[in-house]
């Protein structure tokens, strides 16, 4: 659905493979999974959120992206540093509508942090 959308698209196998591509590059939305093999998109994203403060890096919107889709698993989603949460079965409206929100969200973000500069 993505290239659908013509995103750039880069997969990740597993949470660690998340953050080393988190490390080597800069993104404008991440779609986490929540559960992968070897870390899990919470702790991944916990682990990201930990080195953009320590890094001083700008906030990258993470979503959370799950089969679960109870009220609580949006806290435990919140509470690990997602913005967002996408539960599956989704269809291409509501992805659609989630990238853009949070890309326009991103473009005013970075407008405002270039102005106040």
């Amino acid at each position: 659905m993505l290239w659908q959308l013509d995103c750039v698209v880069r997969l990740c196998g597993n949470g660690e493979e998340a953050l080393s591509e988190l490390e080597s590059d800069t993104f404008d939305i991440v779609l986490m999974d929540c559960q992968m093999p070897v870390m899990d998109g919470y702790e991944a994203t916990r682990q990201w959120r930990l080195r953009e403060k320590e890094r001083g890096l700008r906030r990258t919107p993470i979503i959370a992206v799950t089969a679960n889709a109870l009220d609580n698993d949006r806290i435990i989603s919140s509470e690990a540093g997602m913005d967002d949460h996408l539960s599956k079965p989704y269809v291409m409206d509501e992805l659609a509508s989630l990238l853009s929100r949070w890309h326009d969200q991103n473009r005013v973000n970075l407008a405002e942090s270039n102005t106040a500069e």
